[in-house]
């Protein structure tokens, strides 16, 4: 008796669970694979830019389009430019990161005392208006430096340096090579990035982060950041 049973409650589950949420599940999980997502960050590698708790918006389609749930593309369009911030894969771990795009295939990548060279270019650094790290504890402002970085090509964004911590200051110069980007956190002395791990290959890039969907500081008990909702990144 108990096998009949067992049937007709697997043939409802299937009728009435099961096949009404199966194409919905996979056209939904499909469009995150492909299209666009959202990652939330725990680290704060990426600071001031990115705070640990932001909820970032990835954009699949930035540079090119995948068939869901592989690497493979159907159609490309553009390549990471410097000053992009991107979600990858480590290539050590496989652990997903966010980190900003420093060097593309070719260039020259080189950090002396905190200031960085590009293709043997000195990078422009100017100050940081308060509002930029307003966010920040305000013990962490105090044991931090702040910069706005220019990259070649123009695009400029905030650095954040921790003096009295240990941190690999300089190194290079490295020469990215063919098909591989040079990945390095804003945060630059707490940061794993590409000066740990190396340069990563353009097949582990899956999308552009472009803005902060939402923020939650977990300091405060997740209490909502609403100043950092739905805000672009630079």
């Amino acid at each position: 008796m108990k096998t009949p049973l067992l049937r007709t409650v697997a043939r409802r589950l299937w009728r009435d669970w099961i096949r009404p949420l199966a194409l919905p599940v996979l056209l939904i999980t499909s469009a995150k694979s492909a299209i666009a997502d959202i990652n939330f960050v725990p680290s704060g590698s990426m600071k001031p830019t990115i705070l640990e708790g932001d909820v970032v918006f990835i954009n699949k389609l930035a540079y090119d389009l995948r068939v869901p749930f592989t690497f493979s593309r159907v159609a490309h369009w553009a390549e990471p430019k410097r000053g992009d911030v991107v979600v990858c894969f480590s290539p050590a771990d496989g652990m997903r990161l966010v980190k900003r795009v420093i060097g593309q295939p070719g260039d020259s990548v080189e950090l002396q005392n905190e200031i960085l060279y590009v293709n043997g270019v000195r990078q422009a650094y100017a100050g940081l208006p308060d509002r930029a790290t307003a966010d920040l504890a305000p013990a962490e402002r105090a044991a931090a430096v702040f910069a706005r970085e220019t990259l070649l090509g123009g695009r400029t964004h905030a650095v954040m340096a921790l003096p009295a911590q240990p941190a690999l200051r300089s190194f290079g110069p490295i020469r990215v090579p063919a098909g591989n980007y040079f990945m390095m956190g804003d945060n630059r002395d707490n940061s794993n990035d590409s000066r740990f791990f190396g340069c990563i290959d353009r097949q582990q890039i899956i999308g552009e982060a472009e803005a902060v969907f939402v923020s939650a500081d977990p300091a405060r008990w997740l209490r909502p950041r609403f100043d950092r909702f739905l805000t672009a990144l630079d």
